[in-house]
């Protein structure tokens, strides 16, 4: 709009739309004079703010009300007002320079408040440049603690990677051992409800992996009569250990121990149950005791192999033939027969090694002082687990000790 006004409203009209942006108000410019075609026309310039709503911000309506035109001769000299003569070049002149002045006036303003929003910018710009500055260094504060924290994280993770591993170790460790113990183990929480068993447990209670969380009371064993659930409870009543030898459905005996499962904080975290095997022990303990009574019997039993070397021989026979065990286990059958009983000696040895059955019998024996024993013999042929005979055990009563006609 500067460019397509007319010279004479060049300077008003660019002060004033300068005065009306920088106040966003009103501005009025009355009597604004313009010469076009030797006339001249006197115009009101008016510019106003539009905030009409839906209208975009910072428009303005620029308004031109012309008042009055005149001829130029009308105001040669010798026609003024009030007698004076005025030069209408020099009024021309003199309107232009006011022009220039107010235009000077509103450029000289506008250039202060350049300067001072360039200033308050230049502040702002060196400001946002310190808190910049700022930033960046507490960025770079916090790139350093960043790094250091990584590096803490990466021993860290180190750390529990080694723990793992090693936890790993020991819980691979565990297994093993609790399933080489044979020994079967039920882990349970407070509610009887399964956590964890051993692979014994698996075979002698029939457990399966869907058993993890049941209860224990839903699950049949090979114990009848037994209640593993009551005695989980009562060990969780009165936090004692329970222990009770039971019998399985197929005959093998069995230590049951139930005992409170303790933290390492020393708090009850349910029950653990453990079932051992003792039938081999209970078979033992009955042999030893079988052992006992041979062994103090006044019958002599002695136990040789197929050969005729001795490897067993009781106190009874150590009384009656004068040989202690030890003497004993140094000589064959041969040193306790006498000479014209080998033959039948050895065909007897001979049955018995074939499986022929043989009855008791009566034989004769040499005592350690040389006297011949009449005996009353009783062998029997002891066998390996694949049904092999490899030994004999005899048993040898004094016939010297009978009742007469027996």
């Amino acid at each position: 709009i500067i460019k397509m006004a007319r010279q004479d409203l060049k300077y008003k009209l660019t002060s004033a739309l300068h005065q009306a942006i920088r106040n966003k108000k009103r501005i009025d410019c009355k009597g604004v004079r313009v010469n076009a075609s030797n006339t001249v026309s006197t115009v009101d310039i008016s510019i106003r703010p539009v905030t009409a709503e839906g209208l975009p911000s910072g428009l303005f309506l620029v308004i031109f009300e012309e008042k009055a035109v005149s001829c130029l001769q009308d105001e040669l000299p010798g026609k003024a007002s009030d007698g004076e003569k005025t030069d209408p070049a020099l009024r021309q002149l003199e309107q232009e320079l006011q022009s220039t002045r107010e235009y000077l006036q509103a450029t000289i303003e506008e250039l202060e408040t350049s300067n001072e929003e360039l200033k308050s910018n230049n502040e702002e710009l060196q400001s946002v440049n310190e808190e910049q500055q700022s930033t960046n260094e507490e960025l770079e504060t916090s790139k350093e603690e960043l790094q250091s924290t990584n590096e803490e994280l990466a021993t860290v993770n180190s750390e529990l990677q080694n723990k793992v591993n090693a936890l790993s170790k020991v819980s691979d460790d565990m297994n093993n051992l609790l399933a080489a113990t044979e020994i079967a183990s039920i882990f349970m929480d407070t509610r009887l409800d399964i956590k964890r068993y051993t692979p014994a447990a698996a075979r002698l209670i029939q457990l399966i992996p869907t058993d993890i969380g049941r209860p224990l009371s839903d699950l049949t064993t090979s114990f009848p009569g037994v209640d593993l659930a009551g005695y989980a409870i009562q060990v969780l009543d009165d936090l004692n250990t329970l222990e009770s030898e039971i019998l399985s459905a197929d005959g093998f005996w069995h230590l049951l121990k139930v005992i409170p499962y303790r933290t390492s904080e020393n708090v009850i975290d349910g029950v653990v149950v453990t079932v051992m095997d003792i039938h081999g022990v209970k078979q033992a303990d009955k042999i030893r005791r079988l052992a006992t009574i041979l062994e103090d019997a006044n019958d002599a039993i002695t136990v040789r192999d197929f050969k005729g070397h001795i490897l067993a021989w009781n106190n009874g026979a150590e009384r009656m033939y004068g040989w202690t065990g030890r003497e004993a286990q140094k000589m064959t059958i041969n040193d306790l027969v006498p000479g014209h009983r080998l033959k039948a000696e050895k065909a007897f040895m001979g049955q018995l090694k074939k499986g022929e059955p043989v009855k008791s019998l009566t034989t004769q024996r040499l005592t350690k002082d040389g006297r011949i024993l009449d005996v009353w013999l009783t062998a029997t042929v002891l066998k390996d687990d694949s049904g092999q005979a490899i030994e004999i055990a005899t048993t040898e009563r004094d016939l010297a000790w009978l009742p007469s006609g027996n």
